[in-house]
């Protein structure tokens, strides 16, 4: 699809990757973010001048593209803190890959994992075998909780292990979740090369991270971003497309829709060929995540930048100071959670750091607190669930975010290919 102008409405991870590879081929492209910050699902939010993030999001090795966009609009930057796998909850489990070429370093791993007995790892180990063989794919898709115990894996190594890892790729509870796109993050990330395992840990804001460099990136190239500027319908005549931005028509030769899948639905009500999208769009569920942000009086260190807890709503605790010089913060992420939303934020914060000191003895006195709920924070990844394409029936529209078809959750890698391949689609 050739195209003079192009209008990206999002700003978030997938609209700001589409943004960079249009201006970077010299594609007149402007992008559109109704929200202040730019980042979508993953932005900063300030909180007592602190600069935090709307979730708790891991990114590891396997993030190749999202890591070759954020080396090509802010290069030479130290942007995270890089750990060899290092799955540790606190005084039940730990698991820690050396610096062994792949796959030694999960062999050695699982065989010095440290609550785990032999049995365990030779279950976990049959496992990842088995998985490999056939080349991580299944004949039909399931949820994830029946493929373990079609694998017989035993409870200690699920509830340490593979349930853990589950929630976090998918945020979606492994009786629900689909085995296969589970399946596609084992392949890519334990099932791959040493580095694709690693953690990386973000040294800054999300917004930070890429969206923001990426907007300079863009700006420099000849492009637009506009933030604060919300689409409020679009209209297609055949030809092209006519935005309107806040009361304003804007005329475009071809579009990126790259808002949240809740919000992009209402976009497509306009345009006939847009609603059996629509409609797939329309049919999704979503998961909700809890962000729990402590801000203690005093140093606070935990034994690990990133270390989980068992029996306590908070799945994994990170050491700010740790992780980027933010002395006395720590963030905790509750994946899944759809049992405490409409919960009480300082019921939740305080069940929290009841659970942090039981683990690591005193805290600081606690300065304020701040519980981030995204309802809606990805969708359901459940089994054979169908997502739309990012090419539509209408010419010149494309979809693009971590819900648009594709072999991974809802995560910022996601959005990032999906971003990037929907500049693909446009010459």
């Amino acid at each position: 699809m050739t195209a003079k102008t192009v209008a990206v409405i999002g700003g978030g991870y997938a609209g700001m990757a589409a943004a960079v590879e249009l201006a970077g081929r010299g594609v007149p492209v402007t992008v559109f973010e109704a929200a202040p910050a730019l980042g979508g699902r993953a932005r900063r939010v300030t909180v007592n001048e602190t600069a935090l993030d709307n979730g708790l999001h891991i990114l590891i090795g396997a993030y190749s593209e999202t890591l070759r966009l954020i080396d090509k609009v802010a290069p030479k930057r130290d942007s995270f803190l890089r750990l060899p796998l290092d799955l540790q909850i606190h005084n039940q489990f730990h698991l820690r890959a050396p610096k062994l070429p792949a796959p030694l370093h999960v062999a050695w791993a699982l065989f010095t994992a440290k609550g785990l007995n032999f049995e365990h790892k030779r279950a976990a180990a049959r496992f990842m075998n088995t998985m490999k063989a056939c080349s991580y794919r299944l004949q039909q898709d399931c949820t994830v909780e029946a493929l373990f115990a079609k694998n017989q894996q035993p409870s200690v190594l699920i509830e340490y292990l593979w349930a853990p890892l589950c929630v976090a790729a998918l945020n979606t509870p492994m009786q629900r979740a689909s085995a296969q796109v589970f399946l596609n993050v084992l392949r890519d990330s334990l099932g791959a090369s040493r580095a694709a395992s690693d953690l990386l840990l973000a040294r800054t804001d999300l917004t930070a991270l890429l969206p923001k460099p990426a907007a300079e990136y863009v700006r420099a190239c000849g492009g637009q971003v506009e933030v604060g500027a919300t689409v409020e319908r679009i209209t297609h005549d055949g030809e092209g497309f006519t935005l309107q931005v806040q009361g304003h028509a804007r005329p475009f030769d071809r579009v990126i829709c790259a808002v949240a899948p809740h919000r992009a639905a209402p976009l497509l009500a306009d345009i006939a060929e847009l609603q059996s999208a629509a409609q797939q769009i329309e049919a999704l569920q979503y998961e909700p995540i809890h962000s729990v942000w402590l801000q203690f009086d005093g140093e606070v260190t935990l034994p690990s930048p990133m270390i989980g807890l068992a029996n306590s709503p908070a799945q994994w605790l990170f050491d700010r100071g740790t992780i980027c010089g933010q002395r006395g913060l720590i963030g905790a992420v509750i994946s899944a959670s759809e049992e405490h939303v409409g919960e009480a934020q300082d019921e939740l914060a305080t069940r929290v750091v009841a659970d942090i000191e039981k683990a690591f003895g005193q805290l600081p006195k606690l300065l304020w607190h701040r519980v981030i709920a995204e309802k809606r924070a990805t969708f359901s990844c459940t089994p054979g669930l169908k997502r739309p394409a990012a090419e539509t029936p209408c010419p010149g529209f494309v979809l693009a975010g971590d819900y648009v078809a594709g072999d991974y959750p809802a995560t910022i890698e996601a959005a990032v290919r999906s971003g990037i391949a929907a500049a693909g689609l446009i010459r």
